[in-house]
């Protein structure tokens, strides 16, 4: 994922337990939407060094940020995405570049996350890395996509061609933001940072079940449909057997998404579980 000091780190933690509560229950239009919103709030991000000195400025207090947001994004812009970077201006950043690259991660991750809602998550991640092969096989193809001052239209309509009915619709929507925002990097390094973004995503829809017996397909539905109601999107389980699990069963989600209100309603889950 994207490299941060260590309070952007600590604050982009914090940020994507923001982004999880703003889709939680969201349909997968609407997190597309949230997508290209904050996709769009990149974009003058890293075309203003003084607005990103200005988000993360620790003298200037919150209700002045949250105007400066409300001026500039506040009529173009969901209230889902307004809240995020209110958050985001909220917290400790080690560079003004940091909450850029922190709004873009938020931007792949809503997207991977209404992939997630049509069921088609791991289908994104494998051909976002066949692009790369793609790339690799096509040098006109990459030169094209990689040229700077070009029109985004363009780029995308060049993607289209190429991947048009091909590919998931999320994957052809987070390409094509892709080549919009490569802002002096390599393309091959912006897939491998959308790439490890949606495996994050992918992690994050994963519960890690271990249970000393295995559990039967009714079992299986069932706690599926718990974990998915709590968490408010489609969970995936990945189930371990293990005989020296106390109380019968134990669930816990990869990377930040374990809290104290998250773990409190899967322990909740687990007791619903007839085992």
């Amino acid at each position: 994922m994207i490299a941060l000091g260590g309070k952007s780190r600590q604050s982009l933690a914090s940020l994507r337990g923001t982004l999880d509560e703003q889709l939680k229950g969201v349909s997968s239009a609407d997190c597309t939407a949230i997508s290209h919103d904050l996709f769009s709030v990149l974009s003058s991000l890293t075309s203003s060094i003084g607005l990103r000195r200005a988000f993360t400025d620790p003298s200037r207090d919150a209700a002045s940020k949250n105007a400066l947001i409300a001026d500039l994004f506040g009529k173009s812009v969901s209230k889902q995405a307004i809240a995020l970077l209110e958050a985001a201006v909220s917290l400790r950043w080690s560079s003004p570049v940091d909450v850029a690259s922190a709004v873009e991660q938020l931007a792949i991750e809503a997207e991977a996350t209404a992939a997630n809602a049509e069921g088609t998550l791991d289908r994104l991640q494998e051909e976002l890395f066949a692009f790369e092969s793609v790339l690799e096989q096509n040098p006109d193809l990459r030169a094209g996509l990689s040229l700077n001052g070009v029109e985004a239209n363009f780029k995308s309509e060049l993607l289209a061609s190429v991947l048009g009915g091909k590919v998931a619709p999320s994957t052809l929507r987070l390409l094509t933001e892709l080549v919009s925002a490569l802002s002096g990097r390599t393309i091959e390094l912006v897939i491998d940072l959308y790439i490890q973004t949606v495996a994050a995503r992918r992690n994050r829809a994963i519960a890690v079940v271990r249970t000393r017996s295995a559990l039967s397909a009714s079992q299986t539905e069932k706690l599926t449909a718990l974990l998915s109601k709590q968490v408010g999107q489609p969970v995936h389980l990945n189930v371990e057997i293990d005989p020296t699990v106390l109380g019968g069963i134990s669930i816990r989600f990869k990377d930040e998404m374990i809290d104290g209100t998250i773990s409190t309603r899967v322990a909740e889950a687990g007791r619903a579980l007839a085992i």
